[in-house]
């Protein structure tokens, strides 16, 4: 076996993917709202965050939106995550009632630093990597460590010479 850079073992996922696992999410959370009333807001984690959070918030009918913005990774680099924009903390206090969305958890770390802002928050990801798993309340699949994914916003459609014969 050949040693592999991160981004050599991939995994693919098209729009239509994302978007039928966005919904799978935001069905498997329906189930977990607060008892006293359901979801007060959702806060997307930005970058990746966004597009799973619109979906999340479209089918459960959430109409309070924000974002946190926490810069870890620089192109497939990952790095100490800092935050650079937090949510309006008038509406999401310390979390409670609050779901953050992102599109994955890779190692957890980014998760730590959002945690500390909204400790009482459920967090919830599309994708998860083993190491990050224990920081994230609810997601839909998960992958190896040691996988890269590439989403939609990371890739153009371009041809694919094919394995073998030529024309």
């Amino acid at each position: 076996m050949t040693d592999r850079l991160p981004h050599e073992k991939g995994f693919h996922v098209s729009w239509d993917q994302l978007h039928r696992d966005a919904r799978a999410l935001a069905w498997r959370l329906q189930g977990s709202a607060p008892e006293d009333g359901g979801w007060r807001a959702v806060v997307a984690i930005t970058r990746g965050g966004m597009a799973p959070a619109m979906i999340v918030a479209r089918e459960l009918d959430i109409r309070t939106v924000d974002t946190i913005s926490v810069k870890s990774y620089d192109n497939q680099t990952q790095s100490a995550p800092v935050v650079i924009k937090s949510p309006d903390m008038a509406v999401v206090g310390d979390g409670t009632g609050v779901l953050i969305v992102d599109d994955l958890v890779d190692t957890g770390r980014t998760l730590e630093v959002v945690r500390q802002h909204m400790p009482k928050a459920h967090v919830a990801t599309v994708y998860a990597k083993p190491k990050g798993r224990p920081m994230v309340d609810t997601y839909i699949t998960e992958v190896s460590q040691d996988t890269w994914i590439f989403f939609p916003w990371d890739m153009a459609l371009q041809y694919v010479e094919p394995y073998r014969g030529h024309d």
